[in-house]
Formats: C-alpha cells, structure tokens, sequence
C-alpha cells in the first residue's frame, strides 16, 4: 500500500490535513498540483494556496498549471507514473487526467453523497437544517461528484455550530476517510457503488451550489430558525448580511453569530429592538433574531454591546430583504 505512487491535488486548509495525513501514513507522494500563486487582499501580494505552502514545507514536488489541459502539463504529469490521483477540494478535472493513472481518481467530498452535489455541501447542510452530515470518497468520473463511491461516514452536526466549526471537524474525519480508503483499496475490500444505488425513488437530491454575494443576504421575513441557520451556516465566512438604512443611507452588515427566539409578537419582519446597550434584535415572521457579534461595512467585528456603544440604533431599520 505505502509504494502506491500518489499524485495529490488540492487548493485550501481543507486539503491540507488529507495531504498531512498520507505523509504522516508513509505514502508516496510523487506530486503536489495545486493552483497557480494568485494576488490577494488590498495590497495585492502574492499569495501561495495552502496545499502549495505546506508542499513547500514538506518538500515535495509541486505543479502549477494555469491549464489543465496545457499539453506541457498532461505530460509531465504521465511522466510520474502514478498509480493513483487523490483529489481534495480542486478543480473540475478534464478526462484525459482524471483516466490518467491505473487505478482511478478518487475524491474526498465533506457531505454525504448523492446529497449535496456541488462547491458548498457544509454551508447549505447547515442552511437547510441537517442533524447530519458527513464526508465521501469515491471515483471521478466527468460529471460533478456523481461517481461511484468508495467509502462514506457519518457525522453529526451540533445545534449551534457553525459553518467554519464543521469545516474543521470534517476536514479531519476526511483525512481518515482517505486513508482508510486507500488501505481498501489496496487489499481488494471495497467495491465501487453508483450512486444511483443510493437515490430514493421520487426523492428529490439535496445541492450545494457555489455562494454568491447575492445569496447571503437575510431575508427577515423568514421564520427565526431559517434565519438562525441561514447564518450559522455562511460563517465565518463568507457571512450573511444585511443593511441598517434610514432616509439618507443604508449601511451593510455581516452577523456572525445568531440566537433565535421563537415567540409571537406584532412587530414587522425587520424591525429593530434595543434597549441601545445591552441587546439587539430583529423581528421575523415567528419571533426574534437576537444578534450577538456583528461587523458593520468598513469595521472590525464586535460584539453587540460592543457596537451599541458607538451606534444610535434608534435612527436606523433594517432592510427586509
């Protein structure tokens, strides 16, 4: 198992512990693909993935194709001989490299497949409410994580856990998954599932599509739980928003951290309640979201008693949707 000759693709933190743990297991790292350095961040400087650092660190040999198809780059990569690609939070590979070694290409996705297809699995699991999640291995194929899979696992997701928590939590439970996957497949235990094995009949698959801007804003019509996920589960990043406004500005602002309150009233969705030092919270169609640490556009983030200090409530509403 360890002589498998081991091409590793990946691009953030969440790849990071995988490649971690095939090195601390003793594989065969023959190559790290990660993406291209890439200018960040208000100065602009250069900044190396987080696969690309920690391959640097390692010392292992890294590749950084602008074009996966580039002809220069397909075959420095057959030149490796791989026997096998393992993939983690990268690019949407083309077919001639995905086909490329012996024994396949396998990806590790953080939700349970078929559910939750797509860039976001862990933000839309915890949007949508889910109890439980999980991480999958499983083949490449040349549709978006349809392939067959190899292994899966369980996780369950915490009442008041955030996207950002989860993300760790899955990360490391996927690093196992590899490795246990690997091993199975190494010693002819594990046989490849459709997927379509796994669909409900008139069941309808859950996605995860990419989050844009656009997405994260709060709809406080919506009922407190909705919305109290709704956050939890775009934090820390890239957060949900909305927009304090009166009758010369609107001013947006992210809320990190959320606690519901489910309880009838006669406000209107949006309207603000605050004492103006101690708590704030927003009406919504079946109670209350009371906002506990908030960045307003242009600061730092802050607790709510924090902002209240400096901040005269009373002038402002807040934007429904």
């Amino acid at each position: 198992m360890k002589n498998l000759r081991i091409v590793f693709m990946g691009t953030p933190e969440f790849a990071v512990a995988t490649l971690g743990s095939l090195l601390i297991n003793g594989f065969n790292i023959v190559a790290v693909v990660t993406t291209p350095d890439k200018p960040s961040g208000r100065g602009r400087k250069i900044k190396k993935s987080a696969v690309k650092e920690f391959a640097e660190i390692s010392s292992l040999p890294i590749m950084q194709p602008a074009n996966l198809k580039d002809p220069g780059f397909i075959n420095e990569l057959k030149n490796l001989n791989a026997d096998i690609f393992i993939v983690v939070a990268f690019r949407m590979l083309p077919e001639i490299i995905w086909k490329m070694p012996s024994i396949g290409t396998i990806n590790l996705h953080a939700s349970l497949l078929p559910d939750y297809r797509g860039a976001a699995p862990i933000n839309h699991a915890i949007i949508n409410g889910e109890s439980v999640t999980g991480v999958t291995t499983f083949f490449i194929d040349d549709k978006i994580d349809t392939g067959s899979i190899l292994m899966r696992e369980e996780i369950q997701i915490f009442p008041f856990e955030n996207a950002g928590d989860l993300h760790d939590r899955l990360m490391k439970h996927g690093a196992r998954l590899v490795i246990r996957t690997l091993a199975d497949i190494t010693d002819n235990n594990i046989k490849p599932q459709p997927q379509s094995r796994l669909i409900i009949p008139g069941k309808s698959l859950k996605h995860a599509p990419k989050i844009n801007p656009e997405f994260c804003i709060i709809d406080w019509n919506k009922d407190a739980l909705s919305i109290h996920n709704f956050i939890r589960g775009l934090a820390p990043y890239p957060c949900a928003k909305s927009f304090f406004k009166n009758d010369s500005s609107s001013l947006t602002f992210k809320v990190f951290e959320s606690l519901p309150n489910i309880t009838s009233h006669s406000y209107e969705p949006g309207q603000l309640i605050s004492d103006g030092k101690h708590f704030l919270r927003v009406a919504c169609k079946d109670g209350f979201i009371g906002i506990a640490n908030l960045q307003l556009e242009g600061k730092t983030r802050m607790s709510s008693v924090e902002f209240l200090r400096g901040f005269r409530i009373d002038d402002y509403a807040v934007m429904v949707s």
